[in-house]
């Protein structure tokens, strides 16, 4: 969870060992991608991760390796349960809130929009900022994007709802041929969700074998 009284955790035990942790918001952008590569085995998606985000020379057995991701995954970067915090914010202000936002965006294929949107709000430049901006900052920076910019433009887009009655046939071709030109093939909450199962499985496949 992010908060203002807490320093961002950058270390990590593994194995006994401390290691510097690299949690910037485009190593973790390539970690959804290495997780989305249907040509790797699962085994070795979990030793690229492992060495993703930890700095280390030391090597360790595939075990410590693939426990240690999963709590970077589920510690740092999913944050599932507060999915909904923003909408929630949004509504009690008075705004119409059409579902979870983050079923509305991919930041693979939104990434011009969110890139535009950094630029537009806060003045940053995310290509510069590679390597430097944490994760949890990005998250932070991008809920709080304004509805004029082209990341939420095209979240709205995506979300609103057809007009009806008669009048508005012009208007829903419109917004039709708008949905078809921004549509997701998958979106991030259904990334986030595969993300969260792979583990979880993964984790009760173990422990049933176990017992």
């Amino acid at each position: 969870m992010f908060t203002l009284n807490d320093r961002l955790e950058d270390e990590i035990e593994v194995g006994g060992e401390t290691c510097r942790l690299n949690l910037s918001f485009d190593n973790v952008l390539s970690f959804f991608d290495l997780m989305d590569d249907d040509y790797l085995l699962d085994a070795d998606k979990i030793e690229i991760a492992f060495y993703m985000f930890v700095e280390t020379n030391e090597d360790f057995d595939f075990e410590t390796k693939f426990k240690t991701v999963d709590v970077i995954v589920n510690k740092f970067i999913l944050d599932l349960e507060d999915a909904g915090d923003a909408e929630e914010e949004r509504r009690a202000s008075g705004e119409q809130v059409s579902g979870t936002t983050r079923k509305y965006y991919d930041l693979k294929k939104d990434a011009q929009f969110i890139y535009a949107s950094f630029m537009q709000e806060y003045g940053i430049d995310l290509i510069d900022m590679q390597g430097k901006l944490r994760w949890e900052k990005f998250k932070a920076l991008l809920v709080g994007l304004r509805d004029d910019t082209k990341f939420r433009e095209v979240i709205g887009i995506r979300a609103m709802e057809l007009p009806k009655g008669k009048g508005m046939e012009e208007e829903r071709r419109r917004i039709r041929k708008l949905k078809r030109i921004y549509a997701l093939d998958q979106d991030q909450q259904a990334k986030e969700n595969d993300l969260s199962n792979f583990f979880y499985k993964a984790i009760g496949g173990k422990e049933n074998n176990g017992n």
